[in-house]
């Protein structure tokens, strides 16, 4: 079809992509992972890629003073606005890209990033920002999934990658996780890493941990 891909792509992204990423990246699979890292985020949060707010009803309120989301996309935010969220969490949500965060240097205990470097347009400039506004002491919590170590699994990754970047709203299925974290100038404190379970392959390589800047 021809003359009309920018209309049609607009409307797909404002009316039925938010949706379907809620939908996919709310998989008991990928739920069980958010319940492996938000709960450890302390003092200042920031998240980058808020989305939905489907890590909200993680955080422990009596650890996390304030939650702060940011994420590009008004139709997901308006849903994260509605999230739910144990009582006495404190949540500021706010337009933003995770490239250019609108914050000043060492302004937050720890940021958050879930399932989120698979989508952004520059993951070395995500992390380079995420070490920028982190405190000297602070924690960078990731969970994500990406590049499998096994040459079979990896083959049908990048076979795939093209028509799932399509659907799925730019998410690449070959990007490396925890070397790119160490390499943006973290220490990788914890690193886990293992295939989701009741996940294709493919789309199931995920690895999270805790990193502190170097």
């Amino acid at each position: 079809m021809t003359g009309g891909g920018p209309t049609m792509a607009s409307w797909y992204e404002r009316n039925i992509l938010p949706k379907l990423l809620c939908c996919a990246c709310g998989a008991p699979a990928i739920q069980a992972q958010r319940r492996r890292v938000a709960p450890r985020a302390e003092g200042e949060v920031l998240e980058l890629g808020i989305g939905g707010g489907l890590n909200l009803a993680y955080y422990d309120p009596t650890k996390a003073k304030r939650v702060t989301g940011v994420d590009p996309s008004p139709e997901l935010r308006a849903i994260a606005e509605q999230a739910p969220r144990p009582d006495g969490l404190v949540v500021d949500i706010q337009a933003g890209e995770a490239e250019r965060l609108p914050f000043a240097d060492a302004s937050f205990d720890t940021v958050l990033c879930t399932f989120t470097l698979c989508s952004v347009r520059s993951p070395t400039a995500v992390l380079a920002e995420a070490r920028r506004v982190l405190r000297p002491d602070g924690r960078f919590l990731f969970c994500e999934h990406g590049l499998s170590p096994d040459a079979e699994v990896s083959r049908w990754q990048r076979r795939l990658e093209p028509l799932w970047k399509r659907m799925a709203g730019g998410c690449h299925l070959t990007r490396p996780v925890a070397s790119a974290v160490e390499a943006a100038g973290f220490a990788l404190d914890e690193v886990e890493q293992r295939y989701m379970p009741k996940t294709p392959r493919p789309l199931g390589w995920c690895e999270w941990g805790v990193a502190r800047p170097a």
